[in-house]
């Protein structure tokens, strides 16, 4: 009688502090949004979103961030690229060709969730650093590359995540029939986790297109749209850095508009993902 009164009073102790940590998150959650939704959209304007930066725009006149949207849309882009191109091999091959070292998969794991975790400025600094010894200036290229550096890992554990779940039994069917491990890690994991790897592009899109801190010392930062990869770029990150950091109260509101235009982009994503998602779970074969 004891242990049940016991189990019973644990089991709500657990439901009630499982309810006020969601209610804590999404109360936060509200409040963010509703801070920038209301400081920012009186300043969201047609003319912000299809101009540069025009002179004096940093001190309260005409001008618009489209050198930030499309500069963002370009880094985060061409990072994804670069992550897409060399996490996808690897969860693979890890869930593949290394399926029966356990104990080496799982501390590759372990490696990548640790790199998962160091801030963006380390990968920042460490760019810098590099950029430094080998005399590359701030531009669109460096920033691509340090980006990608940064959400590899994000990449690699999403994709991993899905592949995991992956049943055995298919692997070992496919086998008997005569296909490589190639053509099962291509053929049939890939089409078996498609809605996984969607989902971890677009996390990784997010997580770039949203970060300032490796992109502070990479990038630079210029009024203009880049041309070419050697040339600087601005970010809605950094744009919304600099603007906050203006003691002119208009240019401050225009950092809270660029945050709801950065707000948007990010929530169109998941969305996206979530659709991309649910569209292709039809292709996977149940067992």
């Amino acid at each position: 009688m004891i242990r049940k009164l016991a189990k019973i009073i644990e089991e709500v102790f657990f439901r009630i502090l499982m309810f006020l940590s969601t209610c804590i998150i999404v109360f936060a959650l509200c409040l963010i949004i509703y801070s920038i939704l209301k400081k920012g959209l009186p300043s969201l304007s047609v003319e912000m979103l299809t101009q540069t930066p025009k002179g004096g725009f940093y001190f309260g006149k005409e001008g618009g961030i489209l050198n930030a949207i499309i500069g963002s849309l370009y880094l985060a882009t061409g990072a994804t690229f670069i992550a897409f191109i060399i996490g996808l091999p690897v969860a693979l091959y890890m869930n593949v060709f290394l399926i029966k070292r356990k104990r080496f998969v799982n501390a590759v794991r372990f490696l990548l969730d640790l790199l998962w975790g160091i801030p963006s400025i380390v990968y920042g600094a460490f760019g810098f650093t590099i950029m430094i010894f080998l005399g590359i200036k701030a531009s669109l290229l460096a920033g691509i590359m340090v980006v990608s550096l940064f959400i590899i890992p994000i990449m690699i554990r999403a994709m991993d995540e899905g592949l995991k779940t992956v049943p055995t039994g298919m692997m070992e069917s496919a086998a008997a029939l005569g296909a490589t491990k190639s053509e099962i890690a291509f053929r049939i994991f890939t089409r078996q986790c498609f809605p996984c790897l969607i989902t971890a592009i677009l996390l990784s899109f997010g997580r770039a297109i949203g970060d300032a801190a490796s992109v502070l010392f990479t990038t630079g930062f210029t009024d203009r749209i880049p041309t070419s990869l050697t040339q600087q770029t601005a970010t809605l990150p950094l744009s919304i850095f600099f603007q906050l950091s203006s003691p002119i109260p208009e240019v401050k509101n225009r950092a809270y508009a660029a945050a709801v235009v950065l707000t948007i982009i990010v929530l169109i994503i998941s969305i996206i993902a979530r659709l991309l998602s649910e569209k292709y779970k039809r292709r996977i074969i149940k067992f």
